[in-house]
This record gives C-alpha cells, structure tokens and sequence, in this order.
C-alpha cells in the first residue's frame, strides 16, 4: 500500500512533464497597418486561424462591435477604421476555445501611407510560473492520495 501512495505524484509528475507540447495550443494575432489594417491570426504551430471569428472593436464604444467578420483560408482579415474615430481599436479573433485580442493605434497620423505593425502579447507562461503550477498540481495529487490512505477510526 505504501508503494502505491508514491506511484500517484510520480504518474502526475511525468503526465506534466511528457504533455507540455499536447497542451500547447496558443494563438498569435499579428497586424499591419497601411490605409487599411490587415490581421494575419495563427496558431502557435503556424497553422493559420481559418474562418475564425473577427470582432472589432471601437475606441468610443467599447462594449458593441463596430465590425464582425471571418478570417479567410490563411488567417487573414481586412478592414479600414473610421478615420473620424482615433483611438485604440480592439480586434478580438477567436476560433474553437482558442483566440486573443489586439490593440490598435488609430489616428490620423496612422490613416496616412506610413505603415507600421505589431502583434499580441505572447501568453506563454515563465518557467517560474510552470514550476509553482506543477508543484500544486502535485501537491494536490499526493494530499489526495493521503487523504484517502488515512486509516478510518474504530469506534
């Protein structure tokens, strides 16, 4: 009985360490800003975000899409800001669970033919943070584990 106790947080400790690149799925949405602006949305393996959905949204209205619309075959959607609207614009691109949201600087300095570019946040994780996570994660699996050895008291 006590072997098996030890079998439990070594299992959970080589299924965290064997299925990081399972897990991995995140999403990157870059753009590119010339009159118009052009999002180019993947997965982190490069596959691109086919017909996912795109909501853009307003700086002067926040919370109501300004423009919906899919990606087409290689990730990728157009669309031309109101110029009357400065500000920072929100694209929001989403497909299966998976997705992220961009800010856009608008202007009209940005309206003009200079072009510029940028991309979202990584939202990878630190090694830090991957190690506290498994450590709770195995220490969650051997309190369970404990937990039910416990020998049950005879009235």
């Amino acid at each position: 009985m006590n072997k098996q106790i030890w079998l439990l947080p070594l299992l959970a400790i080589t299924t965290l360490m064997w299925s990081e690149k399972v897990l991995a799925h995140a999403s990157h949405v870059q753009y590119r800003q010339t009159q118009a602006v052009e999002i180019e949305a993947s997965y982190d393996d490069g596959t691109p975000m086919a017909n996912a959905q795109v909501i853009v949204y307003a700086p002067d209205d926040p919370a109501t899409p300004w423009l919906k619309g899919t990606t087409d075959s290689e990730g990728k959607f157009i669309f031309v800001p109101d110029a009357s609207i400065p500000g920072n614009w929100d694209v929001t691109v989403r497909q299966a669970g998976h997705g992220n949201i961009v800010n856009i600087p608008w202007g009209e300095e940005n309206a003009a033919s200079d072009t510029a570019s940028g991309s979202s946040a990584d939202a990878g994780y630190t090694p830090l943070q991957k190690v506290v996570m498994a450590a709770v994660g195995v220490w969650g699996f051997v309190g369970t584990a404990l937990f039910f050895s416990r020998h049950k008291p005879q009235n």
